[in-house]
């Protein structure tokens, strides 16, 4: 028997599983230890507890996709939204190395997937979609090439091969990025962990100055923001603006060249109104506003979409996919540690960068963002790392993903 949950009951889960994961992150040391993000550590549980009930009397429930998806543009939106073009140029060579770095990991993605498929006596195809079509690329990705797999390439499932591998990615991208950082750092020497003293000290100092050159968005999640009720409807209103331009993009450049998924036009449209409204209107942007939704709506699209896996379909994945999918993280893991931190610099910013890496290389740009908030909580601050990854796992990494598959496919065609 199947329950759906409404919007409201999917909110209330979804704080639930937030709550259980900070309950969680904060009392089992491992999970602190190895900078496991808190709707991660929630939303396993809360997976874990669904299979139960199912296996034993069949009972599952559907959560509200329609919000889940509403978080996300609001996350991608917020992302925008706080690009303004004086902190674009600070990311600099660093951002353009980095860009470097990861588009050759999808093509390296795509090849093991392709190889492995060859060698496992499948379709090649189906190494494509667990590579970079699903696990750079994540659910939307999926679903999208996902169709377009079944009815122009004949290739039968893909859509819910898809969605299967990119279920994966996202949990293995939210475990492996935190316990990478921390071996790298500890490896190297990088950093020493704050105390629990130093950190609540940190937590409890309100970000007052917004325009102090070491404020990055998403990098301080526990800190206080000062807002009033003005400018938070104010920035409501942005991301209503960001939103609507979303969806009016996503429907007018339908199978054109300029086709996107919503997210990345929801991000697009926050960076042009953003830039617009500071650089020829003069208007004020409320930094702490954005800072304040953003985090949240990561936070709450995390426990979402991992309160929403159904962990026995992950069982009608073929023994090759699954072959696939374990040589994929292995391949990632390596090409962080051994590539992304080494032409980062092998610092503490590469390490937090590579685990940002791991993070939309495995799953999604928020599981990244989740990945370098666990390790500059515990380690201290990464402005590099939080004014390169957010644009480029977003914004950049699409664009890049979509032309390697339209190469591959023209190849394999």
């Amino acid at each position: 028997m199947e329950f759906t949950f409404n919007a409201f009951y999917t909110l209330i889960a979804a704080v639930i599983v937030l709550l259980l994961g900070r309950f969680l992150v904060n009392k089992i040391s491992f999970l602190k230890r190895y900078n496991i993000p808190e709707p991660v550590a929630g939303g396993l549980v809360a997976a874990v507890i669904s299979l139960i009930v199912h296996s034993l009397w069949g009972y599952s429930i559907t959560t509200s996709s329609a919000l889940q998806t509403s978080f996300m543009l609001i996350f991608f939106a917020s992302i925008g939204l706080s690009a303004n073009f004086a902190k674009l140029k600070e990311g600099g060579l660093g951002l353009v190395v980095f860009l470097v770095a990861v588009a050759s990991f999808i093509v390296v993605q795509n090849f093991v997937g392709i190889s492995l498929a060859t060698l496992l006596g499948i379709d090649p195809l189906i190494g494509l979609i667990a590579g970079s079509i699903t696990l750079t690329g994540g659910h939307g990705t999926a679903g999208a090439w996902g169709e377009i797999l079944e009815t122009q390439h004949g290739i039968k499932g893909a859509l819910a091969l898809g969605m299967a591998s990119a279920t994966f990615g996202l949990i293995i991208g939210g475990i492996i990025g935190g316990p990478l950082a921390k071996l790298l750092i500890n490896r190297y020497q990088l950093a020493t962990p704050r105390t629990n003293e130093q950190i609540e000290k940190s937590d409890s100092t309100p970000l007052e100055d917004i325009n102090s050159t070491e404020y990055v968005p998403f990098e301080y999640p526990h800190r206080v923001r000062l807002i009033t009720a003005d400018n938070a409807i104010t920035t409501l209103g942005l991301f209503a603006a960001c939103l609507a331009f979303a969806e009016f993009m996503t429907g007018y450049s339908k199978g054109t060249i300029f086709e996107l998924p919503t997210f990345v036009w929801a991000l697009a449209g926050g960076v042009i109104l953003r830039n617009i409204l500071e650089s020829i209107f003069k208007v004020q942007i409320f930094d702490r506003a954005i800072d304040v939704f953003g985090n949240a709506s990561l936070s709450l699209y995390l426990a979402m979409a991992l309160l929403s896996l159904k962990l026995w379909q992950l069982s009608d994945l073929a023994g090759p996919l699954v072959v696939i999918l374990g040589a994929q993280t292995l391949t990632m893991a390596l090409y962080a540690a051994f590539v992304t931190f080494r032409v980062m610099g092998k610092n503490y910013d590469a390490a937090v960068l590579s685990a940002g890496h791991c993070g939309f290389g495995m799953g999604a740009t928020p599981t990244a963002v989740a990945n370098m908030q666990a390790i500059t909580n515990m380690y201290g601050p990464s402005h590099k790392a939080f004014l390169i990854v957010p644009l480029c796992g977003a914004f950049f990494v699409d664009l890049i993903n979509a032309t390697v598959i339209q190469m591959v496919l023209k190849f394999l065609a």
